[in-house]
Parts: structure tokens; sequence; C-alpha cells
């Protein structure tokens, strides 16, 4: 039998954290009192039979995306193939791009469901879905997935519909096809955003690169949904030409999925270059100082 699932406040008195097995989040509600407290006892209760209910599909959801059957059992698994399956036709993705984003959002919709709350995010590793029902949030965003310097920021309204952000990388805790420092993304829900980045941070690559070391996803991790694909393991000296290269196909995928409304902007990260596709209308990503604050690392 597995350990429990770790539920504690934290010594701020204002977060949540949810820790099961390679689950770990954070999340924070505003509101009246009550309604928080309301919140919380219901992200707890939720929050147990997550992992459990992951691992009775995991071998399906570890399979390409529109290549099993796609009626999935559990709302978290068939709101991960619904985020990944836009994508099944161009490149090769499985649902669990889209886990922690899904996740985050189920906690966040058990939250919403039985309290009246102002604001709340809910941040699993940095995927975050985000309810906002006024006010702002302002998101920061970082260098690299797993924590780095604040390079810039995002001002959320609720009038916009940004309710997910998602970042991936090839330094991140998820492998990655490509080379991209950071590639974080703000979509309509989190495991969209989750998808999202996944295949554009991928894109930013230079294949075949003497400098980049890869080695087969198998090696690294037997169990992991990419099998024998390559997933980079160090990046070394680029010149100014390929990290414009690099950038270039990242961006490029970016705005198609601009045009087709799957994400509403994207930051993209690489060797202190950064590139940002935005929406015309509500908001932008662009260079910031640490001074703006944050939500979370983005």
């Amino acid at each position: 039998m597995r350990d429990r699932a770790q539920i504690l406040l934290l010594p701020d008195g204002k977060r949540l954290y949810l820790h099961d097995g390679p689950i770990d989040i954070i999340l924070e509600a505003f509101g009246a009192p009550f309604e928080i407290q309301l919140a919380y006892r219901a992200a707890a209760k939720r929050f147990v039979a997550v992992l459990d209910e992951l691992c009775e599909e995991l071998p399906k959801l570890r399979q390409p995306s529109g290549q099993v059957d796609p009626a999935f059992a559990g709302p978290i698994a068939q709101r991960m193939a619904a985020a990944v399956a836009p994508y099944a036709s161009q490149c090769f993705i499985t649902p669990m791009a889209a886990v922690a984003g899904a996740v985050a959002e189920e906690i966040l919709g058990a939250m919403t469901a039985v309290a009246n709350l102002e604001r709340a995010y809910v941040n699993d590793g940095g995927d975050i879905a985000l309810h906002l029902e006024q006010g702002h949030f302002v998101v920061g965003i970082v260098d690299q997935p797993d924590g780095g310097s604040l390079f810039g920021s995002a001002v959320l309204e609720a009038n916009q519909p940004v309710r997910g952000i998602a970042t991936s990388g090839w330094r991140g805790r998820s492998f990655s096809l490509g080379i991209a420092d950071a590639v974080t993304v703000l979509a309509d829900q989190a495991a969209m955003a989750d998808a999202a980045a996944t295949i554009i941070a991928n894109a930013v690559d230079l294949p075949g690169h003497p400098n980049i070391a890869r080695k087969p996803a198998r090696q690294l991790a037997p169990d992991s949904d990419l099998g024998d694909r390559l997933v980079t393991q160090e990046v070394g000296v680029l010149t100014d030409q390929e990290v414009d290269r690099a950038l270039n196909d990242g961006e490029a995928l970016a705005q198609s999925l601009l045009e087709k409304r799957l994400i509403r902007a994207v930051a993209l990260r690489l060797r202190g270059e950064t590139r940002t596709v935005d929406t015309p209308v509500g908001f932008s990503l662009s260079e910031t100082s640490a001074e703006h604050g944050r939500l979370a690392h983005a």
C-alpha cells in the first residue's frame, strides 16, 4: 500500500499544500474566510483520490493520442485527452502532456463548486489553473520551468479569457524533445496550456546539432510515455543565428496555435533571448523587472 496523500496548510496560513507521489500542488483562494474554508476542504477531499484514478488508466494515457480508444472513465483523463486531441494528427503526443494542467483544473473545479470565491489559483508544479471572478492576477514568467530568474510578467484581468498557464522546456521536471529553456503559454484552460507548451517547446529545436546531448527517454525513465524518442539532456554552445533559427520554428508554431485560439499568448526563452506571440487584444507578455511581483513560477 502506498503512502497516503499529504495535505497541510502552509506557515503563512493562506496557502494549502497537497502532495501525493509525483503531484505537488500549492493553492490559494481569496474571498470570505468561511468560503475559503469550504474551498480548501473540497480541494483536500477531491485530491486524495486523484492519483489512484490516474493510475487506473495510466497505460492508455501513455499511448499516442488518436491511436487508442478515446473513451476514458475519469474526468481528469477525459480532460487530458481533449487537451491533446488537436495535435494528434500533427505530431506525437500523449494525454500525459496535459496531466499537470488537468489535475490543477480538477482541484480548482472542486473548490469553486462549493464556495463563492473572488479569486483562486491551483499551481501544480508550475502549471496553473485560475479562478477569477473579480480583480486580477499578476503572473511572473521565469526562464526555467523548475524555477529561475524572473524575466517577464503578465497581468490577467477578470474580463479576459485566460484561466490556464503552463511552462515547458528541457530543464523542467518533464522530458522535452526540444531545446527551449522555457516556453510559457497562457490559454483558456490549464490543460490546454499544458499541451500547447509541450509541443511548442518541442518545436524550439536544432535537430542533429552536435552540441546538443540527447538520450532515449526510456533509458532515463523506463515507463516514460516517450519511449525511445530522444529527449534533451544538455545544450552546449549555440551561435546567435542558431538561437534565432530555433526560436523562429517555435514562434511559427505558436502563431498558428494562436490563430486557432488554442492559446492566447506565449513567451519563448532560449539562451537569454525571448520571443513573444500575443493576442491582439486583452494583454501582452513583455520584458519586465521583478518589482511587478508574481502569482507563481509560471
